[in-house]
């Protein structure tokens, strides 16, 4: 036998001796007192979340955009095979087009399972293949899912496509295959989980794995609780064993090998795969794409039942696990604007569905679903929760939107700044809820009167302006692929060399063809101080690590802008912008390339 004997003979004579893990230190060292054992009915944490929590962009990367490597010939996928937990019929019958308003749903009946499952096999390239819209709908072309390289490649080949729009409507096509998007938003979307089963263990492949997860760690940059979340769930018990500091690969793994799972918190400011993947997706949301990642030892779970406050994507990436999911038990917990606490077992009742996801398949399921996985005892699991739509409801809309409306009012309706009247506390109020009286009956006329008329005075744009401002400040910042970076700021060869600067002018002229970068990366905003253009070339990887990025616009310029969106992906030409003067032209076009926001054509000087 060699020197030291196996693997399990070491750990067990480390057992015997009594050594330490690194969760038996932290225990001792923490104390019960600092263990955190969240159970129903104990208060939320500050930021109102508990497991997974809002994605943060924590950790290394430097802000602005990277380019990405050249795109390798594209292929098709093998069919694909689908499994999807029915809607209710209490949620109503299900629009074959996406809806403009989803149906009112209602709580799910306790105590009962409806597993309802269609499983659809098409050979590639056929007519029904085509119809779903899955990976044989467009043999070759960027949806074509996993072939040619798992993630990694469809991200390569999406990099061909001229429309960031397109990119990312291809991208969630991929994300949702074989069900097609429309399928998917009129029947799944806020309704109902989706379980997609592939039996494709490489669909996914490059986006991210074990070994990423290994060098995010030797890069030195990961930190417990900031980025790092070690985690476990046992008899009822959830506990978070955060040590502080860096998370230091000898104290992770050994946590690891103690039945802990880890969370990584934003990878995206650690992979450059999943930041341009969710960099893509978030322009199809419109709303800001995070992701946390997963990785569980065989036989554990880590986390307890709840649910969450943002529509989850559950990509398996390695090994196995088991997945229950359990539909609202209240109508309160139809998307709602928070996430639950821990749940305990018995307050279940029966899941919606239940099943094993293996590396390729995807789980959805709304806010508001309860959930729970756990590993089986003889794999790992990895995955990645890719997540959007948080606080991004009518309500949150309406948030912004009906203050502004009552200060506008206020402002221009004197009807509004008219006292109340001098007796009206003798008669409104709860104590006198019940009475019958013809002055209560006037007062609660008069206040929805105003109500209606709020309306009038609600300034709708301006207040999608500041929801689409805020999201800009969430958007991560493009990823350029290699001839935008060419044709960009990035990519401009100024230097130093031979003892002083070179090819430091941008020479942009009437003739130079320019366009944005991408479609969605600007906003124009008019506010109190003048008329704003919020720009994401600039934000960082980093969660809200930069302040939002904008210029103040000379009102003049603002056609311009309008101008270069509605032409988007076309290039136009510099003295076309509908400017006063060339010069003004010609300024507004080398600001915003300055910014990155628009590239050339042509690289401006070639090396």
């Amino acid at each position: 036998m060699a020197a030291g004997g196996t693997e399990e003979q070491q750990q067990q004579q480390r057992r015997r001796m009594g050594r330490l893990s690194a969760l038996s230190v932290y225990r001792r060292a923490a104390g019960a007192g600092r263990l955190e054992r969240r159970r129903r009915g104990r208060p939320l944490p500050a930021g109102g979340k508990w497991a997974k929590a809002r994605p943060r962009r924590g950790g290394p990367g430097s802000g602005g955009p990277e380019p990405e490597a050249p795109a390798p010939p594209s292929v098709a996928a093998p069919p694909g095979r689908v499994e999807r937990a029915e809607a209710r019929p209490r949620r109503g019958p299900e629009p074959e087009a996406p809806p403009q308003q989803p149906p009112p749903r209602t709580a799910a009946p306790r105590g009962r399972v409806e597993r309802e499952r269609e499983r659809a096999e098409a050979p590639a390239g056929s007519p029904e293949a085509k119809r779903r819209g899955g990976p044989a709908a467009s043999p070759g072309g960027p949806g074509a899912a996993g072939g040619g390289g798992g993630a990694a490649g469809l991200l390569r080949r999406l990099g061909r496509l001229e429309d960031s729009r397109q990119r990312a409507a291809e991208l969630f096509r991929w994300l949702v295959a074989p069900v097609a998007p429309g399928e998917f938003l009129g029947r799944y979307w806020e309704r109902a989980p989706l379980l997609v089963r592939r039996g494709h263990p490489g669909y996914y492949a490059g986006l991210f794995s074990t070994a990423d997860f290994e060098a995010a760690l030797r890069g030195g940059e990961v930190h417990f609780g900031t980025h790092l979340d070690v985690t476990s769930y046992s008899e009822g018990v959830r506990e978070t064993h955060n040590p502080s500091g860096r998370a230091l690969p000898a104290v992770v793994w050994d946590f690891y090998q103690n039945g802990c799972s880890l969370r990584l918190l934003s990878p995206q400011a650690f992979s450059r795969t999943v930041w341009q993947f969710l960099s893509i997706l978030q322009e199809h949301f419109g709303s800001m794409a995070g992701a946390n990642t997963y990785l569980t030892p065989p036989g554990t779970q880590g986390f307890a039942p709840h649910y969450d406050d943002i529509e989850a994507f559950v990509l398996q990436l390695e090994g196995k696990k088991h997945w229950r999911v359990y539909g609202p038990r209240t109508d309160a917990e139809v998307l709602p604007q928070f996430s639950s606490a821990n749940l305990t077992q018995a307050e279940l009742g029966e899941p919606v569905l239940e099943t094993v996801l293996e590396a390729g398949d995807l789980l959805y399921f709304p806010r508001g679903f309860i959930h729970q996985g756990d590993c089986l005892p003889d794999a790992h699991s990895l995955h990645i929760t890719v997540s959007s739509y948080q606080r991004n409801s009518w309500g949150d809309l309406l948030e912004k939107l009906l203050p502004a409306a009552l200060q506008m009012a206020l402002e221009e309706d004197v009807e509004y700044r008219q006292g109340l009247p001098m007796d009206y506390l003798r008669y409104m109020g709860v104590a006198n809820s019940d009475a019958v009286d013809a002055r209560r009956t006037a007062f609660m006329e008069k206040v929805q009167g105003l109500i209606k008329k709020l309306v009038d005075y609600a300034p709708i744009d301006a207040a999608v302006d500041q929801r689409a401002k805020s999201f800009l400040h969430d958007c991560l910042p493009p990823v350029l692929t290699q001839s935008e970076k060419a044709q960009s700021v990035y990519g401009f060869p100024a230097r130093w060399q031979d003892g002083g600067p070179c090819d430091v002018d941008i020479q942009i002229t009437k003739d130079t063809e320019v366009r944005l970068l991408r479609h969605g990366i600007i906003r124009l905003c008019n506010e109190e101080a003048g008329v704003m253009l919020y720009y994401t070339t600039e934000n960082s990887r980093v969660y809200h690590k930069e302040e939002p990025k904008f210029l103040e616009i000379d009102p003049e310029y603002t056609d311009s802008i309008e101008f270069l969106l509605s032409s988007y992906p076309n290039h136009v030409r510099v003295d076309t912008l509908p400017c006063k003067t060339l010069e003004d032209k010609i300024s507004l076009a080398t600001l915003l390339f300055e910014k990155g926001i628009l590239t050339t054509k042509k690289p401006l000087v070639q090396v």
